[in-house]
């Protein structure tokens, strides 16, 4: 071979050495084992750094498909998103783990995550606490927050996470009635039950209220101008 085509095919060789380098944009994770990527992803996710835990998290998933370590990188992917206020991703990635592994060990960390997701979801509980008016939201992300922490507690009633889910689970059902008080309340207010002429209907459920709950707040104080209790349950 003369000095030319050897030149030519060094020349060759350091184009695609170039243009290899380019591909992986000079990913300094080429050739990390699964549990290098895994132990930097979790310094990382540990460290607060969620959106690179994440990227390892996928790099990992991508080169090493198979085995423990990818099956909990998805986990710690959920929760990394979670964690990064990323509700929509955190439960598609929950999600995406359930319908792979359902009989995995730790599935029952997948519902509660899940129902942490939506018990902290800022549409959904959060506003409430916030006092945003709960008749201008949906309380959807308060029944799924409850439905996936249900399901948890039924299948896995044994849990670590069983407690927590169960205490969860009570709050929500006072945010929801809160939620239905709230809402009636708005209407009273509004004199609803009057302009639609259910009369009977409020006359029917003023005798259940004496009858169970004499000393309930909202029969306290004078009534309003057609003797309805209705319009003052203000407390």
């Amino acid at each position: 071979m003369n000095s030319f085509a050897r030149h030519s095919l060094a020349l060759l060789f350091g184009i695609l050495v170039a243009a290899c380098s380019t591909l992986d944009g000079g990913d300094e994770t080429r050739g990390w084992s699964a549990q290098k990527l895994y132990s930097e992803a979790k310094d990382n996710l540990n460290d607060g750094n969620y959106e690179q835990a994440i990227k390892y998290y996928g790099k990992l998933e991508a080169r090493y498909p198979y085995g423990r370590l990818a099956q909990q990188a998805q986990i710690d992917t959920a929760y990394a998103h979670y964690k990064d206020r990323e509700p929509a991703l955190a439960l598609a990635a929950a999600d995406r783990f359930i319908k792979m592994y359902p009989n995995h060990a730790n599935i029952d960390y997948i519902y509660y995550l899940k129902g942490l997701v939506n018990f902290n979801d800022d549409l959904g509980l959060t506003g409430y606490l916030g006092g945003q008016d709960l008749t201008e939201r949906d309380p959807k992300a308060v029944r799924e927050a409850f439905e996936a922490l249900r399901e948890m507690t039924t299948r896995f009633p044994q849990s670590r996470y069983t407690p927590d889910a169960i205490a969860r689970m009570n709050y929500l059902v006072n945010a929801l009635a809160s939620h239905e008080i709230h809402v009636a309340r708005y209407y009273m207010n509004r004199g609803a039950y009057d302009a639609l002429g259910m009369k009977d209907l409020r006359d029917d459920t003023e005798r259940v209220l004496i009858r169970n709950f004499p000393n309930s707040k909202a029969l306290k104080g004078d009534r309003g101008p057609s003797g309805s209790w209705w319009q003052l349950w203000t407390y």
